[in-house]
């Protein structure tokens, strides 16, 4: 069989949690496994963490549906809310949470007249300028949303435009905001995302709320002693299928975007754009031969990618490549170091990796 996979180590998901929770001891930390856990499979990430976790968050009914159907059982937030009224029994029968940050929303809330009331983490605006309330009218709805039989355990949340950042004074406005909005309302907060959760305690409420650093990926500009401590949990490998000797000059892949600079060796990997490695990759992006280091020579195809292996005399048909995460010999790619040669960031390398990459689950409850 084609030997590219996923391989998705479950102890480093955990390790990664926890660390979350070292972060924030006062908190509780609802895990985020929205878009299929960040392309590492929700369901399986779910189940490794249902000993730990004491809620999930995803995007959407469907991806919360999916958890259900799994024997998943924590409450699970909805973080853009229902689309539809109709969702609104489906959510009921279910025992999910809902982020409300529209009108309409709130007008379906407060004419429903659910058997069991529903809990509602209200949004609001406080910068980011994608979905919320404005601040100034953030106040009367919640005291419309805290007066509902429909609803139950109002929370405030928010979202950092800015926390990745080593400072920022937008960060500061943003929180300056809520913290005022929550000293007037007396609400419980949920507003950290991975960076805030790493890098920002001020910003720690009663819920915090990890996505991508639960998946080993730093979310910071400039990386701390706790983000050193992060595990990969996913590692992409495949092996060499061919190898060619070149002469200096000779040109490799489509275009002939890179020239040997000198007699070289190149190694022909099974992975290519068809199954989500990124084809934006330009010549010197890292890989892992045998554990050490090599560099992408000439464009990525649609199945294959072609490695400089001059320098590793040990390169065979069969040797193991690692585009991301740890090799056999422990040394560590970082998805993020591949993302900024893509010129772009770690979500979408690993949410983009393809069915046709399997997912192999390792770890106590793999």
């Amino acid at each position: 069989m084609r030997p590219l996979v996923a391989d998705i180590d479950l102890d480093a998901l955990r390790h990664n949690y926890q660390l979350a929770c070292r972060c924030a001891p006062q908190s509780h930390s609802v895990a985020v496994i929205k878009a299929d856990a960040y392309g590492h499979g929700a369901l399986a990430c779910a189940q490794a963490l249902q000993n730990q976790a004491p809620a999930f968050a995803v995007a959407s009914i469907e991806e919360a549906l999916t958890l259900r159907q799994g024997g998943i059982t924590q409450p699970i937030v909805l973080l853009e809310g229902i689309f539809s009224a109709d969702e609104l029994p489906l959510v009921e029968r279910h025992g999910f949470w809902i982020a409300v940050h529209s009108q309409w929303q709130v007008d379906v809330l407060l004419a429903a007249t659910p058997l069991k009331p529903i809990p509602v983490w209200l949004k609001v605006d406080s910068g980011m300028h994608r979905l919320g309330f404005a601040p100034n009218e953030t106040a009367a709805i919640w005291r419309q949303l805290s007066a509902a039989p429909s609803v139950a355990r109002l929370h405030l949340m928010s979202h950092f435009a800015t926390a990745d950042a080593r400072d920022s004074d937008y960060f500061h406005q943003q929180m300056a905001t809520l913290q005022a909005l929550a000293s007037e309302l007396k609400a419980p907060l949920c507003l950290a995302n991975s960076p805030a959760t790493l890098a920002w305690p001020i910003a720690h409420g009663d819920w915090n709320r990890p996505g991508v650093m639960l998946y080993g990926s730093d979310p910071l500009e400039v990386p701390n002693a706790i983000t050193q401590q992060l595990r990969p949990v996913m590692t992409l490998r495949s092996e060499i299928i061919a190898l060619r000797d070149l002469a200096a000059g000779e040109p490799v892949g489509y275009s002939g975007r890179w020239r040997a600079p000198k007699r070289s060796r190149i190694a022909v990997v099974a992975c290519g754009y068809g199954d989500g490695y990124d084809r934006h990759a330009v010549d010197g992006t890292p890989v892992l031969v045998n554990g050490q280091r090599c560099a992408i020579a000439g464009k990525v195809s649609m199945d294959m990618l072609t490695v400089d292996v001059t320098d590793v005399s040990d390169a065979a048909i069969g040797s193991d490549v690692v585009l991301w995460g740890t090799a056999r010999n422990g040394e560590v790619l970082p998805i993020d170091e591949v993302a900024r040669y893509c010129d772009t960031i770690s979500y979408t390398l690993l949410t983009g990796v393809l069915p046709r990459a399997p997912r192999r689950y390792h770890g106590r409850s793999a």
